[in-house]
């Protein structure tokens, strides 16, 4: 029962974190992004900057599960793209990399198509001398 409680936790938290950058406010003139309304789950009050350009910490939704007493929040997040998700994971494990019988082939075709043009001037080039 406690894990349902959480379950419904985690998804109410997930709503207000796409709310929150969604419908976020952004200045322009300053390069920020600012909260347009209060979301006590996520800790995060009314005009509170939650994205700029410079000197500035993210907001992580994997400390806001934390902070809200969430078991296990790598569990409910995607791996960020520079430690890999599942295109790498293909890349590195389900594709083979000593199969290159496409590029051969291609390769021996374009081989077998290649022929050489008459040259200009008997093989003389373009110049003229007289």
């Amino acid at each position: 029962m406690e894990s349902l409680v959480n379950d419904e936790n985690i998804e109410k938290l997930k709503e207000q974190w796409k709310k929150l950058w969604r419908e976020r406010i952004d200045d322009k003139l300053r390069a920020e992004g600012i909260a347009n309304e209060d979301y006590p789950m996520l800790f995060v009050d009314k005009g509170t900057v939650i994205i700029a350009t410079r000197d500035f910490k993210i907001l992580s939704f994997k400390e806001i599960l934390e902070l809200n007493g969430v078991i296990n929040a790598e569990k409910f997040i995607a791996p960020s793209p520079s430690v890999g998700g599942w295109g790498k994971f293909i890349r590195t494990f389900i594709v083979r990399k000593g199969s290159s019988r496409r590029a051969e082939s291609a390769r021996r075709y374009l081989e077998s198509e290649k022929h050489r043009q008459q040259l200009k001037k008997g093989g003389r080039g373009w110049l003229h001398f007289e």
